[in-house]
């Protein structure tokens, strides 16, 4: 394998200067550059009806993302909903519950968050089984999500309140990175839509959860470098590892 000097990162560029991916770039002395192969697009609030979600029948909203949050409050606002002082809010983790900040007086509201997973949460959602329950998600909410709150026996609805989209990577098409990485299928699925006849050559192939190696096997990719594992919790940690590795020969 040829020493790694530039690394493409299939999501937007950190927000904080105090990233690891910068901190990686500065001591491994190589190029990383960042750009989301998917993005969020918000459904209109027609579509919403047509799903016959009516935001006043819901006692209680749970997030699992920004997203969900963003989108949730958009078309509240769009549909002319005030959503109640004594709304309950179930949040998958504390960086959700700490957004939800930019919607409401957090100190006044009735929230519960979870510790990172879903199943996390699904404790706290059985404790008010009495509520009725609305989830604000994507067009791609992951299988076990709605099985686990099925199992729970609560009055509980979906609503798609915003989609996953391929972005457009045309200006990419005569780029080589050493490494790409990827954190979803989703992005893997980007990547063949944009340059269907791609061939991985020597471009080696960094990808996050069981989920994402699953989807970069299926269109035939080899995957080189894999996270978490025990080694490394992170991506991070992992393309430092295989970096060091690859570089000092």
């Amino acid at each position: 394998m040829t020493k790694v000097k530039t690394i493409l990162v299939s999501q937007p560029q950190p927000s904080t200067e105090r990233s690891p991916y910068f901190d990686l770039a500065e001591k491994q002395k190589i190029k990383i550059d960042f750009r989301p192969f998917i993005h969020v697009e918000g459904v209109e609030s027609k579509e919403v009806r047509a799903q016959k979600i009516d935001f006043s029948n819901f006692t209680a909203v749970i997030f699992t993302s920004r997203n969900a949050i963003d989108n949730y409050f958009r078309l509240a606002e769009e549909m002319r909903y005030t959503v109640p002082d004594d709304m309950r809010y179930f949040c998958q983790s504390e960086a959700v519950a700490y957004y939800l900040q930019n919607y409401i007086v957090y100190r006044k509201r009735k929230i519960y968050v979870g510790k990172r997973t879903f199943s996390d949460l699904l404790a706290f959602i059985k404790k008010h089984k009495t509520e009725t329950f609305l989830l604000p998600s994507s067009d791609k909410l992951k299988p076990s999500i709605p099985e686990s709150l099925d199992k729970l026996e609560i009055k509980w609805s979906n609503a798609t309140m915003f989609r996953t989209v391929v972005s457009d990577l045309s200006d990419l098409e005569d780029v080589f990175y050493d490494i790409l990485v990827f954190f979803s299928p989703s992005g893997i699925k980007s990547l063949f839509e944009n340059f269907p006849g791609y061939k991985q050559k020597n471009a080696r192939i960094a990808v996050f959860g069981n989920t994402t190696i699953k989807a970069a096997e299926e269109f035939g990719l080899t995957v080189n470098i894999a996270a978490p594992t025990k080694e490394n919790p992170s991506m991070t940690a992992a393309l430092t590892d295989y970096i060091k590795q690859v570089n000092k020969r």
